[in-house]
């Protein structure tokens, strides 16, 4: 018999440090599915993309830090308490002129979310700005970074100044837009800033849904093309699993099936998965592999973080 080579997720994670740049976040989830105004009670759950990303690579053994912008307030320190506790080299900076942000997270029959905001885009995740990527480490090789904190001048200018930053210094850039329209004024600010962003990123994660949104185009092969100079570009497709692009690889993978229970942090799973597991160098079919099992993970549990895997948790799917 041959040698079985050994997959991409079942050996140690590589020791390449990656920093989360952008929003931490409290959702507060409901206690039971509908409505919000027919809900009485509520958990609170640290969220954020980029900061969730930071968790799920905690989680799965990689190095990670965080940088971002909190209130100086009682959820701005239990943000960075709880980020701190899972593992993470925090670098937080907390801020007078706004509050933490604050999520309520609804959701339907089949654990698909709504969101509702009320500090909207005056939170202080919004408030990163140019000065903010100082207090990225100096030993980081990759730049995670997403865009719902950029929705003001200020901080769409601290997105691009970011990338083209961490592309001078050697970093590897992955961007997951996480895109929640009902934060631009103007749905055509966020394709300006992918339009300057992508041109910088090495990885790009983006759902269907976000395709029209971010690129102006509904196709997932049409979105390929476009992403034409990004080295790996990901498209995922919810409970149908996701596809990839790197060179002229092309990959598809089915998501695990799981008993869903919120979709909430699915995405950010999945990008955890993704830069742990070696996926511009390694074998594109198994990082996408784990990059959904990590995600189909996350639906398991209430909240974007609870149901983030150890490395030995996703390889059981």
């Amino acid at each position: 018999m041959g040698q079985v080579r050994p997959r991409a997720f079942d050996r140690p994670v590589r020791s390449v440090s990656v920093c989360c740049f952008g929003e931490a976040l409290v959702d507060l989830l409901p206690d039971r599915r509908g409505r919000l105004r027919d809900c009485a009670h509520f958990e609170v759950h640290s969220g954020g993309a980029p900061a969730n990303v930071a968790v799920g690579l905690a989680r799965l053994g990689a190095p990670v830090s965080f940088v971002g912008v909190v209130g100086e307030d009682e959820f701005g320190h239990l943000l960075a308490r709880k980020l701190a506790e899972a593992g993470i080299d925090v670098r937080l900076r907390f801020s007078t002129a706004a509050p933490t942000g604050v999520w309520f997270v609804a959701l339907d029959d089949k654990g698909e979310r709504s969101f509702f905001a009320p500090t909207g885009s005056a939170s202080a995740d919004k408030l990163i700005d140019e000065s903010d990527f100082a207090r990225v480490p100096a030993e980081t090789r990759v730049l995670h970074c997403g865009s719902s904190s950029h929705v003001l001048p200020r901080a769409g200018a601290a997105l691009r100044d970011a990338v083209r930053r961490a592309r001078q210094r050697g970093m590897t850039v992955s961007f997951d837009p996480n895109a929640r329209l009902h934060l631009w004024r103007d749905p055509r600010e966020l394709r300006s800033l992918c339009e300057d962003v992508l041109p910088h990123c090495d990885i790009v994660k983006l759902s269907q849904d976000e395709l029209e949104p971010c690129l102006g185009v509904r196709d997932p092969a049409r979105a390929f093309e476009l992403l034409r100079g990004v080295k790996l570009a990901c498209i995922t497709l919810g409970e149908r699993g996701a596809m990839a692009r790197r060179g002229t690889e092309f990959a598809q993978v089915p998501a695990p099936e799981v008993r869903v229970v919120d979709t909430t942090g699915a995405g950010d799973g999945f990008v955890a998965g993704l830069l742990a597991s070696d996926p511009l160098e390694g074998n594109l079919e198994d990082a996408l592999r784990f990059a959904c099992a990590v995600g189909s993970r996350v639906c398991t549990r209430l909240g974007a973080v609870a149901g983030l895997p150890t490395r030995a948790e996703a390889t059981s799917l």
